[in-house]
């Protein structure tokens, strides 16, 4: 899920309830003939490029995160786990969560 361009990201924002808003808005804008779906496509690109850039630079809380591993999964660069009773620890607050599924990338790639 790697773009191929000068401004390469990874998609996995697109999955996001903000993500989920905007593709459904753009698609609602591509059936009615507002927008072209060559300008939607740029408009996911970017909102892919900004998620990116704003997470690894305006993201300053560091949070570690403890659970029971149900499962994972590495395919194309890009690990998946499956937390079970899984708690985030961040500065003085802590939160439960049944089941969490985390995604991790090498930004290393998008370097390149």
């Amino acid at each position: 899920m790697i773009e191929s361009s000068k401004m390469a990201s990874y998609e996995l924002y697109r999955k996001s309830s903000i993500g989920m808003s905007l593709t459904d808005a753009l698609d609602e804008l591509v059936t009615n003939g507002t927008i072209s779906p060559l300008l939607a496509v740029k408009v996911l690109m970017q909102f892919d490029k900004s998620m990116n850039d704003a997470l690894s630079t305006k993201v300053k809380v560091k949070t570690s995160f403890k659970g029971h591993l149900h499962t994972y999964r590495f395919c194309d660069n890009v690990w998946t786990f499956i937390l079970e009773n899984a708690s985030f620890k961040t500065d003085n607050e802590v939160t439960a969560v049944d089941r969490v599924k985390i995604v991790a990338c090498d930004a290393k790639i998008l370097a390149h």
